[in-house]
This record gives C-alpha cells, structure tokens and sequence, in this order.
C-alpha cells in the first residue's frame, strides 16, 4: 500500500504507512525536520507528530513563517502558565492567547504578582525550556476533563470546558507535568521556544471581560523568533515611548485630556490650529480630486441606523438619548445613512455619476475605557471620510483615481512604505452570497487594474462589503492602518437608493465607503510620533518663532512677524528679557520648526538668523529672502 502526500511546489511524496509531519519534514531533508514547528494539512494547522490524512497537501510550518512566530508566541503564554503555577501553585490559570507581538495569560491569585515575581517566572520559563519538555495532546471525556480541574483547584478551566459545544472534543494538552485546555496546535518541545521572549507588564482583567466577575491578573509578554529579533523589538518600543504623542503633545502645547472628558481631547490653540491645518490639507485635496463637502445630522432616529444594518452591528457602540417625545437618537458613529440620505435627493441619471461627496463633522463611538489611548484611540474624533455613489463600470476607475490621491497624500506625509490588504467577506455580513461574489470581483479587477499588489486578510472585511486595507510603516518601523476602500452592493438597496440608467430602468448605485486618512486625531498621532515631533514646516501649527536678543528691536522683530504673517507663515514672538540660549532651548523643546534671531545688528541690515529644529547653526538671510523661503515650504503640498 502506498500512500502520497503533496508538497505546496507540486511534488509527491509516498510513504508505505501513514506518515506524521515530521516524518514528511524528515523525507524532505534532516535540517528541515529539526526545523519543524508544525505542519499545515490542507490549510489547517496541526501539531507535526499526528499522522497525516492520505493524499493531503502538506505545508512544513517553521520559525520563519509567520505561522511559526504565532505558534512561538502561543505557547510562550503555556510556558509562563506552567513557570507559574511551579513558583506560585495556589494560583488558577484562565485564558491566554497571542495578541500583536506576544501573548498573555489571565491568572487568578489572592495576593498580587510583583514585577519581582515577573523576572523570577522569566527566569523559569528559560529553565522549562532548557528541559525539552515534549508537549502531547489528549483527547478526554468531558466529564473527566472537568472533574479532574476541579479536583486541582481550577474552578475558571472546568467553566470553560463545561461550556464547551456538546460536539467540540475536549483537547488536552500535556506538558511535562503542566496540563492545560487548549485546541492546539503546540510546539513539538518546550526547547523549540528558544530564548527569544521577555516579560514586558502586569495588568488587571476581569473573568470574560465581565466587571461583575472575579478580577483577574493579566501578565503580558513579548515573543520573537530570536534573541536578535526581541532586542530589536525592545528598541523599538524604548524609542516609541521617547515618541509617546501623548508626552509630545503636553511639551508641545497641543492637547490634553481629563477625567471628565474620557476618550476626548481638550485642544488648546496650537493643537487646534494643528488640527485644523491637517483638514484643511485633505479637505483642499479632496476638492482637487472632485469631491463636494456636505454636514449630515449629529443626531439621527434609531429607525433609520436599523434600516441601514448599523444598529445591530454597532449599536452597542453608539451614544443614544431620548427627546421628550420619546424617540430614540444615535449620536452618528459614521456618516454612510446620511450620505446615502442626500443622493437620494433629486432623482439621479447615470450621467450625474459618479457622486463624490465628503464629510468632517464630529464622530461618536462609546469605545471600551481599556483601549481608549490619547488620539490613536478616542471617542470622539473626525474621519476623512467620503462615499462615491457610481455604476458597476466606473468601480475600476474611481478605485485607481483613490489609490492615485492616497499615495500622494501619504507622500507628503514621509510615508513611502504602504502595503495593501484585501479583506473579505465576513462571518456575519449583510447581503446575499451573489452580492458579496459581484463585490469582490469588482474590487479585486480594480485592484489588479491599477498593479497594485495585496495580501488576502480573510473574513475580515466590512458587514457589508470587501474592503481594502492601506497600512503605512513609519520612521521606527511600526505598521498602521489608516486608509480604506470598501465596496458596498448592499447599502443602497437597504435604504433604497437609485439612479435613472441609459435604458431608463432604476438601478442601484455602487457605494465606495472610503477615507485616506481615517481618524484625523489617530492620524496626527501617528505623525507625531513618526516624527518625533518635528513636523514640517506646512503642518507645523506655530512654524515660525521671532526671538529677540534684546529688547531694543522689539519693533523690528513685530515688523518680521508681521511680514511672515501676510505672507501666510503664522509667527509668534518671544520678546521675553531672557538669554537668546534660553529662548532657544525652551522653543526647540517645544519643536518649533524655525526660529528667526533678531539681534541689533539683524535690525539694522533688515536680516535675520535662522534656525531650523535639530540643528545648531543659524543661517544669516536678508528678510526678503527669508519670508520668501518661509512662505514657499509652508504652502500645502497640493
């Protein structure tokens, strides 16, 4: 009897009996099996010791993969639960997956964990990996499965296994001594973890996310390939709290937020004009690029959020109150109903598409208080957000006509490095299956139209159409979505939108839900810190500081604010009597991109000293010929 197994290149490989994964990884050469972390099975990760079902497409899972670094993270989470029930035994483990970069695990424990304790279950993590502990699954009877827990204390494993499908099998997994609930799939060893991990903070959890449940102890960590990958990672994150933009915004006199507040921002006037500079830029782009701003209502009746599919997607997420009529309001979390509200005005021929229109008010979203986190993640903020109503046929050309406008937009910004994300079809969607095909196919031809390259991010696209995901990397290598395109089939046919077409029948229009920026205030954030605060000259909200060395050219330093002013450089001055190294420290700290040193001898020959943030030379300029330099690096990159 023979039996065969594919290879992703298309080779065969037969075996007389049933083969494991590593027996495939052994046949495909010895350095590969010592490799293997697991193999993939016709798509599904499975541990590399099971045998492997006939005629399957085997995939040898490594390291190097990013499946390989999810695996390494996952069972970092199994290592610590084991490292600590050794050192602290009376303590209960719940639950612990990977989250971006590493892993956690949820323990419950009468007294509090230390970040002494941190480095002594670190210290034994690192010896359950030098053991090799071989880690084995099992399958038990259920009933066993949660008596056993129980018997060992673990009240929180035992609830998990109870509520388990009736037709779920109950995985256990074995290692050394350690036993734990998991679906797998594992490392073959504890050894095949390495040393690349570190155990980064503790926090606090409540048992399934449920406040009115036991309040757990969360221990985070990070996990990479090697010991040179996590102390790039380390660095990185030392750098990006040097660039916390919630540190740069208090120096730079931009913002602040307060208790009363939550999940807001109080502006003050720098951070305001920085704000509105930034609309101002997209707004003017998008007008360049055809669209028509409009203001929808804040405030819209519940009936019309459940006619769009929004109130049951998101309506947990929505701010509501009550008139004294009683009707019921949602403080808009989005602005596609509303938009969809003014096409519908008027009756629409095929000739009046597309429709570009664009929007900036104020949005609402009652966002969890744990991830609210200064701008990046806020409740209320502003979207560049737009909707472009259009026939099936113009979808190519209006997806090409964005991802023009959001490559330029990116540009100006110093963000050169953008990859793109397809995601589609969610588990829980709006629409029916032959919608959901006619939109992908739209938005995939589109894609490919324009040469643009993506990664399949499956099930992850909008309840109500396929979008695409445009994440930017920034000056210390971290990875941010920002923009995105979706196509939506399904919106206008629920709020009932259409057009006249050329053989005069009604038709439905296709809505493109998209935005270049997202969020403006995660937006700055993420400039800011990429930044590091220096931000150029055409953003800056104060780019221009004149300091005086002395107060005798009080009247020629207000001359050059003046000049800069109605050249349309905004300048503050700083005729404080204080030392021009003091003015200069102090201004520079706060990143002022220019400072402009008027002294007598600069009041006298009409000059200035420039200089610029990050240096320590000053430039000697005529006025002239500063305004002009000044004037023509703050003008839009339009």
């Amino acid at each position: 009897m023979t039996i065969s197994y594919r290879l992703p290149d298309g080779a065969t490989l037969a075996f007389d009996a049933p083969a494991t994964g590593l027996d495939i990884a052994e046949r495909i050469g010895k350095k590969l099996a010592k490799q293997a972390l697991a193999v993939r099975v016709n798509g599904e990760l499975r541990d590399v010791y099971l045998p492997v079902p006939e005629d399957a497409e085997v995939e040898v899972i490594t390291r190097d993969s990013d499946d390989g670094l999810e695996l390494l993270r996952h069972d970092a989470a199994h290592v610590m639960a084991e490292a600590v029930q050794e050192l602290f035994p009376d303590t209960q483990v719940t639950i612990g997956p990977t989250i971006e970069n590493g892993f956690y695990y949820d323990f419950h424990r009468e007294e509090s964990f230390t970040p002494e304790d941190l480095e002594a279950i670190e210290q034994r993590m690192r010896e359950i990996v030098r053991r090799n502990e071989d880690i084995r699954r099992e399958v038990w009877d259920r009933d066993e499965a949660v008596r056993f827990f129980r018997e060992q204390g673990e009240e929180f494993k035992a609830e998990i296994i109870r509520d388990l499908p009736e037709d779920e099998e109950v995985s256990i997994y074995r290692q050394g001594d350690f036993l734990d609930l998991c679906r797998g799939p594992h490392l073959p060893s504890t050894g095949k973890l390495g040393d690349g991990f570190r155990l980064t903070k503790l926090a606090g959890a409540y048992w399934r996310g449920d406040s009115s449940q036991p309040q757990l102890q969360r221990i985070y960590g990070t996990a990479w390939r090697d010991r040179k990958e996590l102390k790039a990672y380390l660095k990185q994150v030392e750098e990006a709290e040097k660039r916390d933009h919630r540190k740069l915004g208090r120096e730079m006199e931009l913002f602040h937020q307060q208790e009363e507040a939550v999940g807001s921002m109080f502006w003050h006037p720098r951070g305001w004009r920085l704000r509105q500079r930034l609309e101002q830029y997209i707004r003017e782009k998008m007008e360049k690029h055809g669209y028509q701003e409009v203001c929808t209502p804040q405030m819209m009746d519940r009936s019309l959020w459940e006619r769009s599919g929004h109130w049951d997607k998101f309506g947990d997420d929505m701010f509501t109150l009550c008139t004294h009529d009683d009707r019921e309001l949602a403080i808009k979390p989005m602005n596609c109903p509303g938009h969809v509200q003014i096409f519908k005005q008027g009756l629409k021929s095929y000739r009046d598409l597309p429709v570009r229109i664009g929007e900036f008010t104020t949005l609402f979203r009652n966002e969890a208080h744990g991830a609210l986190h200064g701008l990046m993640r806020a409740r209320t903020f502003g979207q560049d957000d737009a909707h472009i109503f259009c026939t099936e046929e113009q979808v190519n050309e209006e997806t090409a006509s964005f991802i023009r406008m959001l490559r330029e937009v990116y540009e100006a910004f110093g963000f050169t490095d953008i990859s793109v994300k397809f995601s589609d079809r969610p588990e829980v969607r709006a629409g029916a299956d032959e919608v959901w095909d006619r939109a992908e196919a739209s938005l995939k031809q589109a894609v490919e139209s324009v040469g643009l390259d993506y990664t399949l991010n499956p099930g992850e696209g909008a309840f109500y159409g396929p979008k695409l995901e445009f994440v930017l990397r920034d000056a210390i290598g971290r990875d941010w979505q920002c923009g995105t395109l979706q196509v939506d089939f399904v919106l206008p046919e629920r709020l009932d939108a259409t057009y006249r077409a050329e053989d005069s029948s009604e038709r439905r229009p296709v809505m493109l839900h998209r935005a270049v920026l997202g969020s403006l205030e995660r937006f700055l954030g993420i400039v800011i810190e990429s930044t590091a605060g220096h931000l150029p000259l055409w953003l800056s909200p104060m780019p221009v500081m004149v300091a005086t060395i002395v107060n005798a050219v009080d009247d020629y330093a207000i001359e050059v604010r003046d000049r800069l002013a109605a050249a349309g450089v905004p300048a503050e001055l700083d005729l404080r009597n204080e030392k021009i190294s003091y003015k200069v420290r102090e201004h520079s700290g706060k990143k002022v991109p220019v400072i402009l040193v008027v002294g007598e001898r600069e009041a006298a020959e009409g000059k200035v000293a420039m200089r610029r943030l990050g240096s320590k030379e000053n430039r000697e300029l005529g006025l002239d010929e500063a305004i002009e330099e000044l004037a023509r690096q703050r003008q839009l990159p339009l």
